[in-house]
């Protein structure tokens, strides 16, 4: 867009500062790190997801293609419909005496991409055409979910822990994935809206394991070990339709569902087809490739010959 042309100034203050002084940041468009050229985000917006690491779009995804997602799982949920490699999950509260094939017992679904209504999703050319502005044309869908964040049982295990999403991912450039999460309805503090650190995108990537919470963790809901408590949270109420766009790096969680309701949002993370698997051997990550392989070995008895950077996730 013209405006890409020309030099970009930001004034902020440094809270730091105790002189007052004031410093400038300038931006140029060879500079802009994590956003790349185009005629669709403003100037604001670009700016926006460089120094914070997310950005919000209104009103997105039509009611009518949520209301279909919906439906799509709710026949998943009881049992219509078995896609092959989806991963149901439950929360951990739910005592396995408890278990109906209805949507009260599923707290999320993974890896839907053979569903052929909800992979629908990740199609979307309004979706598409904001995920091109950070990862480039060539795009592939890496990891799917619909999230159905269930109201806390009292054991406050409906939360989600502070992570980062590159945590489960053995593919790189970094930079060149983003996440796209559209909410499902309206989504609130009270219900266990999306809790962001804006700017920890441009951090590295920390060690994740289970928190100690006293009621327990769902599994593989991995957090953030020994981030700084004091750094400004930014807490994301969205209506049905909106969508978020952001950084794998950005530290994000949510917390409980304190309503009698379900809250339901659907995502997919995208990465540019030039990325590449990596081993995670001697990194942060080996906990979370144990973790995927023994899942592997259990759901479809394959052995330790199964590699983490084949794609598990």
């Amino acid at each position: 867009m013209m405006a890409c042309c020309c030099t970009l100034t930001r004034i902020a203050q440094r809270a730091s500062n105790t002189s007052g002084q004031t410093i400038t940041h300038t931006y140029q468009p060879h500079n802009l790190r994590y956003t790349n050229d185009n005629d669709l985000l403003s100037l604001d917006q670009r700016l926006f997801y460089e120094e914070n690491g997310f950005v919000v779009i209104k009103n997105l995804v039509s009611k009518e293609d949520i209301d279909r997602f919906r439906g799509a799982f709710e026949r998943i949920c009881r049992r219509e419909v078995s896609p092959p490699g989806l991963l149901v999950m439950r929360d951990v509260a739910i005592a396995n005496s408890e278990f109906v094939p209805d949507q009260k017992a599923v707290t999320k679904i993974q890896d839907y991409q053979e569903d052929p209504e909800l992979f629908r999703y990740c199609t979307l050319p309004e979706v598409l055409q904001y995920v091109e502005c950070f990862v480039g044309e060539d795009i592939m869908a890496m990891h799917t979910m619909l999230i159905n964040k269930p109201p806390d049982a009292g054991k406050k295990t409906s939360r989600h822990p502070l992570h980062q999403d590159l945590h489960y991912f053995p593919f790189r450039p970094v930079d060149k994935i983003v996440c796209a999460w559209t909410a499902m309805e309206r989504i609130t503090r009270q219900n266990g809206c999306l809790v962001v650190l804006p700017g920890t995108h441009t951090g590295a990537l920390m060690e994740h394991d289970y928190p100690e919470w006293e009621g327990g963790v769902n599994k593989m809901y991995h957090g953030v070990r020994d981030f700084d408590p004091e750094l400004p949270r930014a807490h994301l109420e969205m209506e049905k339709g909106d969508t978020v766009f952001f950084h794998p790096l950005l530290i994000h969680g949510s917390g409980m569902n304190q309503t009698t309701g379900f809250r339901k949002a659907i995502s997919c993370h995208y990465a540019s087809a030039h990325c590449f698997y990596i081993d995670v051997k001697d990194t942060t990550q080996e906990n979370i490739e144990e973790e995927v392989r023994q899942i592997a070995e259990r759901k479809y008895g394959v052995t330790d010959a199964i590699r983490f950077q084949v794609g598990l996730l």
